[in-house]
């Protein structure tokens, strides 16, 4: 199931839209919008994932991109010996003290026969792990989060190569996904979408509120990026010429240059994604999972684990969908939990797979790019338009008040009220986008086949 002439002609056009971009605005401009719709896209490949291939609605979007995000600070940050110094090795046992008692109280259910000595049991044994785990990790947060707050309070990374962290990112993501489809997979599609924006809420605020990991809202910024810095290309003669015989501003120049390598880089992982994801698609595994989403009653009478499948293509989607999250870090390099919106940006990747097409891979891709040129350009788009029904509507009322009985000053109030609400046009877009292709096209851009 390959790409189609319609398909390309779809492409062809997104791709006119980003150079048009770059001529009648900048380069710049055009090239930022390709590399965080490229993100978007891996994003909307992993919803894809779950939704088109097995039918789980997952709104927990954000929380594994927020631990994607994670994933590049404790990988690629340096580490700050004063921090590790004063709490470290206790706040790493605490927090062993802490997963002990869980493992503890899972093993004594599982163990103990039915009754209330198990229920004492399992309680006593989740009080006094609480305690004593308490007592143990309060004292070592407070100590590494005293030492120089505001430029550390946090134990660091391990100062390892930036593109290694993308892949961690993913399998923090992917662990992450593993515990919680072990207790919410269980749940219908509309309880799940509760449970998963729940932990998504959940997981944003351990990162905002516990600094030590990654200094919460006080974010972690000069984080190792890839490419080299826009300053150093500049203070590089070799770079400077070669800007300059090209006829171009050596500033521009490096800007252009740091945004072209960053989108190379996102390019060659949702390619290689891309690949995997067909492949898995075509394969015995991907019809298995495409019958299952179709009719889970008749898969599991055909013998089929559908819980067990669920399991694992929760995983694998969000494992992806981490992957995004650490590109995202990367690109910013800085972690920012206070910029991770689930309600927000959950619904924006949903639209994005909508619109695409659910349950094809091509689809995922151009939803996840063309969404994010819409969503960047509504709101000046919609300055523009604003402005120009200021103007119109300035032009009538002047000609109109000398003595018009029609007193058109409506028209301007109108006009000063859309112009200063051009920022939310946004939404008003992206929903506008979405009823057009539910209207004419309801299985998205690029159906699935």
């Amino acid at each position: 199931m390959g790409m189609t002439r319609r398909d390309a002609l779809f492409f062809a056009a997104m791709a006119a839209l980003l150079i048009g971009t770059g001529f009648f605005q900048s380069w710049n401009t055009a090239l930022t919008i390709l590399n965080m719709g490229l993100i978007s896209a891996v994003m909307a490949m992993g919803v894809n994932l779950q939704w088109g291939y097995a039918g789980l609605f997952n709104v927990g979007i954000m929380g594994f991109v927020a631990l994607g995000g994670l994933g590049v600070v404790l990988t690629t940050s340096a580490p700050v010996p004063e921090a590790w110094a004063a709490g470290g090795p206790r706040l790493l046992a605490g927090l062993a003290l802490g997963a002990a008692t869980i493992a503890g109280a899972v093993i004594a259910w599982g163990r103990m026969g039915a009754g209330r000595a198990r229920s004492f049991t399992v309680l006593a044994i989740l009080v006094v792990g609480f305690f004593v785990y308490r007592g143990v990790f309060d004292p070592a947060v407070q100590a590494v989060e005293a030492v120089d707050p505001a430029a550390t309070g946090y134990l660091g990374g391990l100062n390892l190569p930036v593109l290694l962290a993308w892949p961690i990112g993913g399998l923090l993501a992917a662990g992450a996904a593993w515990l919680i489809g072990k207790t919410a997979l269980g749940l219908r599609s509309d309880y799940l979408a509760i449970a998963t924006l729940g932990i998504a809420e959940i997981l944003i605020s351990i990162l905002k509120n516990e600094d030590w990991l990654a200094r919460g809202v006080k974010n972690v910024v000069g984080l190792p990026r890839p490419v080299p810095y826009e300053v150093d290309l500049q203070n590089d003669p070799g770079f400077v010429e070669f800007a300059t015989g090209w006829g171009a501003d050596p500033v521009t120049f490096s800007s252009i240059t740091v945004k072209l390598s960053y989108g190379l880089l996102f390019a060659g992982v949702l390619i290689i994604l891309m690949v995997l994801a067909q492949l898995a698609q075509n394969s015995p595994w991907g019809r298995m999972m495409r019958a299952i989403r179709d009719n889970e009653v008749a898969a599991e009478a055909m013998g089929k684990d559908v819980t067990r499948r669920h399991l694992q293509i929760f995983i694998i989607g969000s494992a992806v969908c981490g992957v995004a999250g650490a590109m995202m870090t990367t690109l910013d390099s800085a972690m920012t939990p206070s910029s991770y919106q689930p309600l927000r940006f959950t619904f924006l990747v949903w639209v994005m797979v909508i619109v695409g097409g659910s349950g094809n891979n091509f689809g995922a891709i151009l939803g996840g790019i063309l969404i994010w040129f819409c969503w960047v350009q509504a709101e000046p788009a919609g300055q523009m338009l604003a402005n120009g029904f200021f103007g119109f509507a300035e032009t009538i009322t002047g000609v109109t008040d000398g003595g018009d009985p029609l007193r058109l000053r409506w028209l301007m109030a109108a006009a000063e009220q859309i112009r200063d609400n051009a920022q939310h046009l946004r939404l008003l877009t992206m929903g506008v986008i979405l009823l057009l292709v539910l209207r004419f096209s309801p299985r998205g851009l690029i159906p699935e086949r």
